[in-house]
């Protein structure tokens, strides 16, 4: 019996420049060009909310809970240093007195750059504030509870109107 081997013929066309091996399988010509069709339609279930510019909603909403969380880890490190530490504590409460929280991160570098002593009071408040947020902050709690007062603030809101425009028709 013979043995045939088959040897693959040789193509006419140019190779490939990358040999073809990373590219899918395609059903159009290798020489033709690729052309793909993007679709200007937006393929997306949520609202578009117009002039947050760069940030969305949520990175706003973020950004006030992480100044809240800041708020709430100096409430938290003033409790504790007022029972074991008398002179951090009126140091901190000295310090409040000419600095505002509202801005979270500028309350902690300035904190920082006060003393040595307020340098120890801010990498508290800093390590507070990530441990609040990463373990003791009930986000399903917040979801449910923003849900809620949403619901039932409009339901007021709609409920006063209904009243007013009632009571405005009997007269």
């Amino acid at each position: 019996m013979a043995s045939h081997t088959i040897l693959p013929s040789p193509s006419v066309f140019p190779p490939k420049p990358d040999g073809g091996a990373n590219r899918p399988l395609s059903l159009r010509p290798w020489w033709t060009p690729a052309t793909r069709s993007v679709s200007t339609t937006l393929q997306c279930n949520k609202m578009y909310v117009p002039g947050f510019g760069e940030a969305s909603p949520e990175a706003k909403a973020a950004k006030h809970l992480h100044d809240f969380f800041t708020y709430v880890a100096v409430r938290i490190v003033i409790a504790q240093l007022e029972s074991y530490n008398e002179e951090a504590y009126a140091d901190m409460m000295k310090f409040m007195e000419n600095h505002s929280v509202d801005d979270g991160d500028k309350f902690c570098a300035d904190l920082m750059r006060e003393s040595s002593n307020h340098k120890a009071l801010a990498l508290r408040i800093l390590e507070v504030r990530s441990a609040y947020c990463k373990t003791d902050f009930e986000w399903d709690n917040l979801q449910r509870l923003s849900s809620k007062m949403v619901e039932d603030r409009n339901t007021k809101v709609m409920r006063d109107y209904l009243s007013e425009t009632t009571m405005k028709s009997e007269n």
